[in-house]
């Protein structure tokens, strides 16, 4: 089993990871305020996702993850599609990440990370940020299943599996990559209630401890939070694991999950500011999640830069 995120860690010793999908393809015209969300665009705008993924490695990325988080065999189906073309579709957006990689990897190692949103995601009513759904381990594992195996058949380096915010889905995703696709390795990011607990309540002392006995995940951490929730956070999980840690916060404007939208934050400190504290606190693999901006992914690069 090949771990192609710790290896370019040992290269690099820190990574940047790209910023918000659906933000800059509603900048350019695609409608994301539907159940599908960005996964709108693989239907008719492909060569935006992946102008977007380009962007976002000029800006310095070294990781692009698929746009792929709202993009499931259930959620194409409900829109009246078959398995067959969701499976397409879900390959689709790797090969538009695959597209924008092949312009800038000849001098530069870069990683695409295979999107694994939540079933909360799928529910498109704001659970991933509550956790609050009860299903069996199958179930959760049928659900999860065909996307991963899209993924990996369209090339995928490893998976993102983030924004999770449910112990029990957790599980079910982690025994599925270990027992299904033993061949992959997969970062685990975190959907958080506050520093100390998961959104349905499980404390993240008994999260990491779990995450840590799996080999094949190579990196643990939070994503789709708030700014100031990231140090507090990395200070819980860092004394809990040896694995290299994740964080990939919104950009500071708050999310309404009922109207879908975003009001701007005008308090909200900069990226600048705090990517240094979050590197003392132990982050090695730092990037942006819902709003956040190629400008960001820039500011997190020269400060990655000034710091190695």
């Amino acid at each position: 089993m090949k771990a192609p995120l710790l290896e370019l860690l040992r290269e690099k010793k820190l990574l940047v990871l790209d910023g918000a999908m659906a933000t800059e393809l509603e900048k350019a015209g695609v409608d994301t305020a539907n159940e599908l969300w960005s996964a709108t665009a693989l239907l008719d705008a492909p060569q935006k996702i992946t102008n977007v993924h380009q962007n976002y490695f000029r800006a310095g990325a070294d990781i692009a993850i698929t746009n792929t988080y709202q993009a499931t065999k259930q959620a194409f189906m409900k829109q009246g599609m078959s398995a067959a073309k969701s499976s397409e579709l879900i390959k689709q957006a790797v090969f538009c990440a695959q597209k924008a990689r092949n312009e800038y990897s000849e001098n530069k190692n870069l990683l695409l990370a295979g999107s694994i949103g939540p079933y909360g995601a799928f529910l498109a009513d704001g659970s991933e940020y509550t956790g609050n759904y009860n299903l069996s381990i199958k179930v959760f594992q049928d659900f999860h299943y065909p996307r991963m195996k899209a993924l990996v058949e369209a090339g995928v380096d490893l998976f993102a599996i983030e924004t999770q915010p449910n112990f029990i889905e957790l599980e079910a995703i982690t025994e599925l990559l270990e027992r299904k696709f033993p061949e992959m390795t997969a970062w685990i990011a975190l959907s958080i209630k506050d520093s100390r607990h998961l959104c349905d309540g499980t404390s993240l002392e008994k999260v990491v401890k779990y995450l840590e006995q799996f080999e094949n995940i190579s990196a643990i951490g939070v994503n789709c939070t708030a700014l100031e929730n990231i140090t507090p956070a990395l200070k819980e999980i860092q004394p809990l694991t040896t694995k290299p840690l994740v964080v990939y916060p919104n950009n500071g404007d708050i999310y309404d999950p009922i109207s879908k939208k975003w009001e701007i934050n005008p308090q909200a400190k900069t990226f600048s500011d705090l990517v240094p504290t979050w590197i003392s606190a132990g982050a090695k693999i730092i990037g942006g999640c819902c709003r956040t901006t190629p400008e960001n992914i820039r500011e997190i690069t020269n400060v990655v830069t000034q710091s190695i």
